[in-house]
Parts: C-alpha cells; sequence; structure tokens
C-alpha cells in the first residue's frame, strides 16, 4: 500500500494553481479549507471567468512557478495580466471561493518574485516551457500506469465500450441504449472506483422541457503511483485546455503522464487520454452547450463497489423512465403535410423561430444523410429549439462514435430503447401517424400501463 503524500492536492473548481515551492504558509494553510469546499458544494454555472484567467496564466507560464533568474520578467508580466483578468471580472467573482484563493495566490507570487505591480503584461501563449516528458509518455512510467499492460497482461484484449450525450440531450449508453431524456439539473453519467463524470443540463429556452448540457465536471481519482486526484470542469463558453488546478497532466507522480488532455481545437474540442484505466473522454462545445463521449473497458465500466447505486449511473443505466422522452412519437406526429410542429410525447411549448418539419429534415440530412438515431435525434432538436447548431451536435457525436466504439457494426442506431423498471430494455418501433386526439389517450392511459 502506498504510504501518505505530503503532498497537498488542490481539488476545487477553479482552484488556484500557483502552488510552487515558494509558497507562503498563509497559502498553504487556506488549501485544505478551499479543496473541502469546492469538493463538498460544486459550483452552479456561473458568469465568473476565473478559470478562463487561471487556464490563460497557465498558457503563458506553461506551469512554471518557479522561473529561473533571466525568465523572472515574463514570468512578473504574466503575473500582471493573471492580476487584470482577475480584476475584470471581480464582479461577477464576489463569493466564489476560487476566485479569492487566485487573488491571495498572486499576491504571494508577486511578493516572492518581487514583481511590481505596475509594468509591462504578457499576452497568453507568451512562453513554451512544455514539462519533461509531456510530449510523451515516460519510457520507464510504471506497468500498472498502462491499462492494457498492467490489467490484461496474461489474458486477451479488453472488451471497450462507449457512452455518448449531446442535444436535447440525448444518451447512448453503454449497452447502446440510445434515449432522449429530460434530466434538467445536475445528473452523474459515470461514477466508478477511478471516475466520476456529472453534467448539469439547463433549458434551452425559458419555460421549456428542452434541455442541452451547459456544465460538465469529470474527477480522476487517485490511483496507486500513476495520477493525483484531478478535475475537469468545462462550462458555457468555457472549454479549457487543462485541469482545474492549471496542469495538463496527472500530477507529479511517476505515471503522472498515463493522464494528458490536449486541446485539439481552441475552445471546442479537448480529448483526455487516461492511459492507466484505457479511457478516452472527448469534449465539445457545439454552439453553446457542450457534448460528451468516452470510451471505457467494461472492467472499468463495472468497477463500482455499491452495486445499488449503479441505478442512478446514467451512462450504465441509462435514463429514469420518468424523464425519458419518445421523440420518434414525436416524428410520427410532426409527419404530413399540414405539419408544422408536432405533438411530442413530452410536448414543449412553442419555441421562436422554430424550423418546419421539412426544413429541419432538410438541413440534417445535410450532415447525416444515413437515417439513423442520430439524424432522427438532429430533427427532435431543430424542431423543439430551432436552433441550427444541434445540427453539428449530432453530426460530432457520431464521429465520436465512429472513433471511439469498438465494434464498427454498431455505429449506427435504428431503433430507440426505453428503459424499463428493473433494468429490462424495450426497443421501441417509429410509430405511426395517428390522430392527435388519439395521440393524446395513449400518453393519458401511458402511467396506469406502466
Amino acid at each position: 500500500m502506498q504510504p501518505p503524500r505530503e503532498r497537498l492536492v488542490v481539488t476545487g473548481r477553479a482552484g488556484w494553481m500557483g502552488m510552487g515551492r515558494g509558497a507562503g504558509r498563509s497559502a498553504l494553510g487556506f488549501w485544505p479549507t478551499l479543496a473541502f469546499l469546492l469538493c463538498s458544494f460544486p459550483a452552479a454555472t456561473s458568469p465568473c471567468k476565473i478559470l478562463k484567467c487561471n487556464s490563460e496564466f497557465w498558457s503563458a507560464t506553461s506551469g512554471s512557478h518557479t522561473p529561473a533568474s533571466e525568465d523572472a520578467p515574463e514570468f512578473c508580466a504574466a503575473l500582471r495580466t493573471y492580476a487584470l483578468c482577475t480584476r475584470r471580472t471581480a464582479r461577477t467573482c464576489r463569493g466564489d471561493l476560487a476566485y479569492h484563493s487566485a487573488v491571495h495566490g498572486i499576491e504571494d507570487l508577486m511578493s516572492q518574485h518581487n514583481c511590481s505591480k505596475d509594468g509591462p503584461t504578457s499576452q497568453p501563449r507568451l512562453r513554451t516551457l512544455p514539462p519533461v516528458g509531456d510530449s510523451q509518455e515516460r519510457s520507464d512510467s510504471p506497468e500498472i500506469c498502462h491499462y492494457e499492460k498492467s490489467f490484461h497482461k496474461h489474458s486477451a484484449t479488453p472488451n471497450y465500450t462507449h457512452c455518448g450525450l449531446f442535444g436535447d440531450p440525448h444518451l447512448r449508453t453503454f449497452t447502446d441504449h440510445f434515449q432522449t431524456c429530460k434530466v434538467q439539473g445536475a445528473w452523474p453519467l459515470i461514477d466508478n472506483n477511478y471516475l466520476n463524470v456529472q453534467v448539469t443540463n439547463t433549458p434551452v429556452l425559458p419555460g421549456s422541457p428542452a434541455t442541452a448540457t451547459s456544465k460538465l465536471t469529470i474527477i480522476f481519482k487517485n490511483f496507486q503511483e500513476c495520477v493525483d486526484q484531478k478535475v475537469y470542469q468545462a462550462e458555457m463558453d468555457e472549454l479549457p485546455a487543462a485541469f482545474a488546478d492549471g496542469s495538463k497532466n496527472g500530477g507529479d507522480r511517476h505515471g503522472a503522464n498515463s493522464l494528458k488532455i490536449t486541446e485539439k481545437v481552441s475552445g471546442q474540442h479537448v480529448e483526455i487520454q487516461a492511459k492507466y484505466i484505457g479511457t478516452t473522454i472527448v469534449v465539445r462545445q457545439v454552439g453553446r452547450y457542450l457534448t460528451f463521449a468516452v470510451r471505457m473497458p467494461e472492467e472499468v465500466v463495472n468497477a463500482v463497489e455499491d452495486r445499488d447505486s449503479q441505478g442512478l449511473y446514467l451512462c450504465l443505466r441509462g435514463c429514469p423512465l420518468n424523464q425519458q422522452i419518445d421523440f420518434q412519437a414525436f416524428r410520427a406526429n410532426a409527419e404530413g403535410p399540414d405539419a408544422r410542429r408536432p405533438v411530442a410525447a413530452s410536448p414543449a411549448p412553442a419555441a421562436p423561430e422554430t424550423f418546419p418539419y421539412e426544413t429541419a429534415v432538410a438541413k440534417c440530412k445535410e450532415k447525416l444523410p444515413v437515417e439513423d438515431l442520430y439524424y432522427q435525434a438532429c430533427v427532435f432538436d431543430l424542431l423543439t429549439t430551432g436552433d441550427v447548431n444541434f445540427t453539428l451536435a449530432a453530426y460530432y457525436a457520431l464521429e465520436d462514435v465512429k472513433m471511439l466504439h469498438s465494434n464498427k457494426d454498431k455505429l449506427h442506431l435504428y431503433e430507440r430503447t426505453r428503459e424499463l423498471p428493473g433494468g429490462v430494455a424495450a426497443a421501441g418501433q417509429p410509430l405511426a401517424p395517428r390522430p392527435l386526439l388519439s395521440t393524446l389517450v395513449l400518453l393519458a392511459l401511458l402511467p396506469l400501463l406502466w
């Protein structure tokens, strides 16, 4: 068993990452309290942009908090830029613990490095000093920090599974069940022995049940000599290329580079590789909202100590029945020469500037020529939200399936599934168009039938 580590690990939402060797005692004393508060009370979506300030400072210094003497002027310039960024977001960050810890951390570092408050500032990514070994996995990294080498050294190649969440929102579970869900608020996607993933879904339009993912939090738990606990958090208009503490790998343990974050497209596409558990995560911002996709071995998927808690694990069990929407019934009512707005299984109020059915179909066909569930989800989203960006959300979700799913015969799905009580999945055939009255009668009877 690994001995307890002396090093402090800040696991907060956007905590100050400037805890270099020279951090003052007052700052060190503050971090345990900060870590506890930030982990115990996850923050809601907020206009506070301290995460952006943290990321820009990290990019400008590449994480070097103990610069050489000849680099001190540039480091001080980066600190002044960091301070300026925090001042600009001060109004929206009142009461935010991460913001106040950053402000105090800047003051400590400026004092330690004799930086004046007045002077030149720097631009993000001014310096490039990548940590040793950050560009590739260390050759002496412990074998246990590489999943396929350690967990399956004497057995067959592991079976990988996929889960994805996108759009209004649509969920593809690890068992390839496809559902459309309401799930407003915070919901756990993944909760196992190695990591936690939670999403927050907010209404797309005021008063509408149509929701989309506005916030995503991923917690990678401590794992042997491989990684420290790391937190990644993305919000609307904030898709950082670093963990919440500003780092881009698993910390300072021997196998730290078995966890790495890579920015594929600035502000739009981030990929996280967790080799020690054989997992790849893709996070995108499409329009205003976020999408999530993961590739994970079955062994890791099912690594849950409390089996009873798996019912809340959406990627494994799917959405609760009362949170599911029959979007194929929605589609059936939309088809017809006089249809402009369909009546859904979970009806939504009319959204401004929504698309006629024929227009929604044409726009989705441009990106999704195969009429599978991703195409149908695209049409549903355009009809319920009027936001053309949901077309791209469905497109990229399918592209992520192509990259992450291990079974190429299951890239396209054609029947949605509903998760019935007891975890039994039922395939849902597309409903034939029916008069509005009969549809409403059927909906009224569903609670009695189920």
